[in-house]
């Protein structure tokens, strides 16, 4: 019936992600972005550390396109004003960590940005409800 358990497990890894995608709020995405990042960003550590440089390099480009596509695009600085426009900042110098850590190969940039990637993601978590500061710097989730 499957070709494989392999396939059948990451297919249902698949749905279960999905559905948590679509049954999330704006605030809870926002955290699912974070831990992926996180994610991302430790894998890139592990290939750096294994030298398996094709894997740390795409480890790195999925962290940034969750930096730049997921939490800096979901952004709205007409409605997050400064708060915004800061986070906004951070996630772009994030970014250039990133593909600084990239080019020269090393882990300390990818270290510092999974540091920051820490204390936003806590940040956010402590957050109880969406609340004015989740859906004003946010907002595009929401939509």
């Amino acid at each position: 019936m499957y070709s494989n358990s392999r396939n059948a497990a990451h297919a249902y890894a698949n749905v279960g992600l999905e559905t948590g995608v679509v049954a999330a709020s704006p605030h809870q995405l926002i955290v699912m972005l974070f831990d992926g990042a996180q994610l991302a960003v430790r894998m890139a550590i592990k290939h750096i550390n294994d030298g398996d440089l094709a894997k740390k390099s795409d480890a790195i480009t999925k962290a940034s396109n969750i930096i730049l596509n997921g939490l800096c695009a979901a952004l709205d600085p007409s409605q997050g004003g400064e708060i915004a426009d800061q986070l906004g900042a951070l996630y772009h110098y994030m970014n250039q960590r990133l593909m600084l850590a990239n080019i020269n190969n090393q882990s300390a940039p990818l270290e510092e940005v999974l540091g920051l990637l820490r204390e936003l993601n806590d940040a956010w978590k402590q957050i109880d409800t969406p609340g004015r500061f989740a859906s004003a710097t946010h907002q595009s989730l929401a939509a």
